[in-house]
């Protein structure tokens, strides 16, 4: 009996590869960070090849520092930075241009071409999704008008679409020599070329955007098994989950039942409430988009809130603005003032994303005097994550008429617990840490280990779900609403900036 599950768990910044038991313990860990590439303002890309050497090297690292081998593992799952799009060359394996990743707002004259006839909803009914330069289908159509030869072989099926955990499960499942072209509800969702409804390939957002369906992967449960590895070190293993990494956070924070909620914060913020086997429309900015699906069951869909910028603002003070030489300096740098001094800042480096969607808006600090200090800025970066956190929690209530009753946390920022606390304060509702904070990763081990019946059902996962620490809400009302209104109008300054 092999006695773990691994995930591959390759993100914005790094790729990591994570050994689980079945208490869902970390037994092994390595991780390694790749290129962020930036060839023109607003263009964000990733090398394909470096992601793919890089997961492959962490994988043996990982291997090699618990005296593990192949055998020893049930199963693979892969989470992935979402909506992150390559498009590759079937024969060869090499990618036509680097990888547009999910930030990227090169699309930006697209998302203008298609909202002149309908609005920036024309297509959410269908898709759950708003027009916007965050999704992989119009960086896809992108790629198909502006690199040469790309249309062409896209066409003839010569060239293969897909958001990285297609890229990798090609890759690893064979490559050229028979690799599976698949990809999962989750990620396909993210993708505008969906029907919600049928979790199929529509042929109607298929015509709009003038996709060919010949370089589209094949749709596939979270939840089975695509295949074997056939690469070392990890030849012969099963790879049986996949998941976007914040349907996967929310799979490994176990809330699996409609109106349980998690965010994860990480480069961005991402706010998940599961809504059982229906749909539900926002009217309130929010993402209607895939849960997860487990083998042959329905599958489950969310409600999302994504925010682009959280994390992404801390290393943004530190190597632009040198604010401090390492991220964790940033909370007893913010701790060394008693308040934010009236500074607020709004990180809309490539627009905002949910409740607001606004393209043209940019980056502002707002209510700057003489009396600010780096102190000021630092603790003032870090309530914006809490205060887009309120923005998008206060478009879920009125789009699910639930009140949240906890906030479920993970990803790098919770170890902030001053972020943490004034997050409570803020929302005016318990903060819950959990014990598991890679989530991430858990998440993608969860849907491999219920694949091959490492873990017999989501009670099994329950049971691996415990806190570590809960903060309560100690802000007094009027605070909270002062603080809040003065937010609210810094983001308004931010507005229609990009003409």
């Amino acid at each position: 009996m092999s006695r773990y599950v691994g995930a591959i768990d390759q993100g914005t910044t790094s790729s990591r590869f994570i050994v689980f038991d079945k208490h869902g313990n970390i037994v092994s860990v390595a991780q390694k960070e790749h290129k962020q590439i930036y060839p023109k303002p607003g263009w964000v890309e990733h090398d394909p090849l470096e992601i793919l050497a890089n997961t492959s090297e962490v994988i043996g690292a990982a291997l090699a520092r618990a005296n593990l081998t192949a055998s020893d593992l049930a199963a693979v799952g892969i989470t992935n930075q979402r909506e992150t799009t390559v498009l590759w060359d079937k024969a060869t394996g090499k990618p036509l241009c680097n990888a547009l990743v999910w930030m990227d707002t090169r699309t930006d004259q697209l998302v203008q071409r298609f909202t002149k006839d309908g609005g920036q909803d024309r297509f959410r009914a269908k898709t759950g999704l708003p027009l916007a330069t965050y999704f992989s289908g119009l960086k896809l159509l992108w790629i198909l008008e502006n690199v040469e030869g790309a249309r062409k072989k896209a066409e003839a099926g010569e060239a293969l679409f897909g958001t990285i955990d297609a890229w990798l499960t090609w890759n690893l499942t064979g490559g050229a020599n028979g690799g599976k072209h698949v990809t999962d509800v989750t990620n396909a969702s993210r993708t505008m070329l969906i029907d919600l409804a049928t979790c199929d390939w529509d042929d109607g957002m298929l015509k709009h955007f003038n996709i060919p369906r010949a370089c589209l992967p094949k749709i596939v449960a979270s939840s089975a098994v695509y295949g074997e590895m056939e690469t070392a070190p990890l030849r012969g293993t099963k790879l049986a989950g996949m998941l976007g990494d914040q349907q996967a956070a929310l799979v490994g924070q176990t809330c699996f039942a409609p109106g349980e909620a998690k965010n994860t914060y990480g480069t961005g913020s991402f706010l998940l409430m599961n809504t059982g086997t229906d749909p539900v429309q926002s009217k309130a900015g929010l993402l209607t988009t895939l849960a997860y699906q487990f083998g042959d069951e329905k599958p489950r869909y969310a409600l999302e809130g994504a925010i682009a910028i959280t994390g992404a603002l801390v290393q943004w003070l530190r190597d632009n603005l040198k604010l401090f030489d390492v991220a964790p300096q940033i909370e007893p740098l913010a701790r060394s003032v008693e308040d934010n001094g009236d500074v607020y800042i709004v990180p809309a480096f490539s627009g905002l994303y949910a409740p607001y969607w606004k393209d043209d808006a940019r980056g502002v600090i707002a209510g700057l005097t003489r009396y600010a200090t780096r102190a000021h800025l630092a603790r003032a970066a870090l309530e914006s994550t809490a205060y887009q956190v309120r923005d998008v929690v206060e478009a879920m209530e009125a789009d699910s008429g639930i009140k949240l009753a906890a906030l479920k946390t993970d990803g790098g920022m919770v170890a902030n617990e001053l972020l943490m606390q004034f997050q409570a304060d803020i929302l005016a509702a318990p903060v819950v840490r959990p014990k598991m904070t890679e989530t991430t990763a858990l998440g993608a081990a969860y849907a491999a280990g219920l694949a091959v019946g490492y873990w017999q059902n989501v009670e099994d996962l329950r049971a691996n779900w415990g806190v570590d620490k809960t903060w309560e809400p100690k802000m007094a009302e009027d605070v909270r609403a002062r603080h809040y209104k003065s937010w609210k109008k810094a983001v308004q300054r931010s507005f229609a900036w990009v003409e």
